[in-house]
């Protein structure tokens, strides 16, 4: 399996003041603004990233973990088999992505997702 890259996600009604925080004060760069997430990515190593979710646009939750994947449809797959706790189906998002949700063994709901290159991005 290959992964490309995990973001941690900070559930915040502050956008404003975390993009001050980690853009103004730690340098980060916003490499994605949504209106209800921003994601932010270090200028130096640019798969070093994290985001902040206000809500998330098409699910009942808000991740806590984004794993992002080259083949979401057989982790998913692998996931429904292990009868793990799905707790977003399998999506093709408009901004972009394919994912799902599933609840680790601690209950961290994991954002599992891949990009798609058929999608126009907000």
């Amino acid at each position: 399996m290959s992964i490309s890259r995990v973001v941690p996600n900070i559930a915040s009604d502050k956008l404003d003041a975390c993009r001050d925080f980690y853009a103004g004060l730690l340098g980060f760069q916003v490499t994605m603004d949504l209106g209800w997430i921003l994601t932010f990515a270090s200028p130096s190593n640019p798969t070093a990233q994290l985001s902040v979710v206000r809500e998330d646009a098409s699910a009942p939750v808000v991740p806590q973990l984004t794993v992002e994947v080259a083949e979401v449809d057989a982790v998913h797959a692998r996931a429904v088999r292990r009868g793990l706790a799905i707790v977003h189906p399998l999506t093709d998002e408009p901004w972009g992505v394919r994912r799902f949700f599933v609840k680790d063994p601690n209950g961290v709901v994991v954002n599992v997702a891949s990009h798609r290159g058929d999608a126009a991005t907000a």
